[in-house]
């Protein structure tokens, strides 16, 4: 394993790190470990007698931030937190975590830079590769399959509701007239000649429908309603929920999410707006120029909710 790996920039770092409110002693699950870099900073704050969960369907990227917590509770020693990592979809939480168990709750939507970085993963047009696009790749179609095997209708709605492209369904003929689609390299070079950037934007064209393809292949929406359904039932009472999204479709289930939880009284709403990257972060980190980050406290009143499945 190579330091560079270890290399990654966690978006609102601190702004996440004060919101949780982590105190020794506490139990906080972070639902997308990544490559651990919020989990480091929580690891540090949580003491001897303190719990983190770490939950990650990416093996690679768990198996890294294995390397790096292991690290740090050995420098720390005997003031180590317990750790425990889960290489399970973060929608499962409810299944290993203990109902009204959790001081504070992070999932950070974004993927991660190891993804993006590495083209056998099929995430990025920017390095040709295979076109998976699998979070986990132990099972469920990938990328290639979705392209080569939905019709032209199914790829066109998927790309226009998941990716919000206006172009849809061009950018569908083209893929269907191009057939068979089996690396990033490709399916970008179709988008790009099917549909040329604008003027007005500041993207690659193939933005969207990558965006589209990996949210349909890895059930992401569905993912994140799941983990805001089961929240309020694992978190105590006075306990915190951070969520972080990169684009418009996450960041609206999660307003919604909080809004009507906070009208039933389970939630107090922390961030009347979303919490944005300031100018220094954009300077040093371009990837967090689209992250918002909402967060909430479970009121005294809130659900409680079902025991742990057995």
């Amino acid at each position: 394993m190579t330091k560079s790996k270890f290399s990654h920039a966690p978006v609102l770092y601190q702004e996440a790190i004060d919101l949780l409110r982590v105190r020794p002693g506490a139990t906080v699950v972070d639902c997308t470990v990544g490559l651990a870099g919020h989990s480091a900073g929580i690891a540090r704050l949580l003491g001897a007698e303190g719990h983190l969960i770490g939950f990650d369907r990416d093996a690679e990227a768990l198996g890294l931030a294995r390397e790096k917590l292991n690290e740090i509770c050995r420098e720390l020693g005997s003031q180590a937190p317990r750790v425990t990592l889960i290489n399970e979809a973060f929608s499962s939480v409810a299944e290993h975590v203990e109902s009204n168990s959790v001081d504070g709750l992070l999932a950070d939507f974004g993927v991660s830079s190891l993804q993006l970085d590495e083209a056998e993963r099929g995430f990025s047009f920017m390095a040709d590769g295979p076109l998976d696009m699998r979070m986990d790749t132990r099972s469920g179609p990938t990328a290639a399959q979705v392209v080569n095997e939905a019709s032209e209708r199914e790829l066109a709605d998927l790309i226009y509701e998941y990716g919000e492209e206006r172009r849809s369904r061009r950018i569908a003929r083209a893929i269907v007239r191009g057939r068979p689609v089996t690396t990033t390299g490709e399916l970008a070079h179709i988008v790009a000649s099917a549909a040329p950037a604008m003027k007005s934007e500041h993207i690659h064209p193939a933005t969207r429908t990558f965006q589209a393809l990996r949210i349909y292949v890895n059930r992401e929406l569905d993912e994140i309603g799941a983990l805001l359904e089961a929240a309020p039932r694992l978190l105590k009472p006075s306990a915190r929920l951070v969520v972080i999204s990169f684009h418009s479709l996450e960041d609206r289930i999660a307003k919604d999410s909080l809004r009507e939880g906070a009208h039933q009284g389970i939630w107090k709403i922390l961030t009347k707006k979303p919490v944005t990257a300031g100018t220094e972060e954009l300077e040093s980190n371009p990837r967090a120029r689209s992250a918002k980050l909402r967060a909430a406290e479970k009121t005294e009143i809130g659900k409680t909710g079902a025991k742990r499945k057995n």
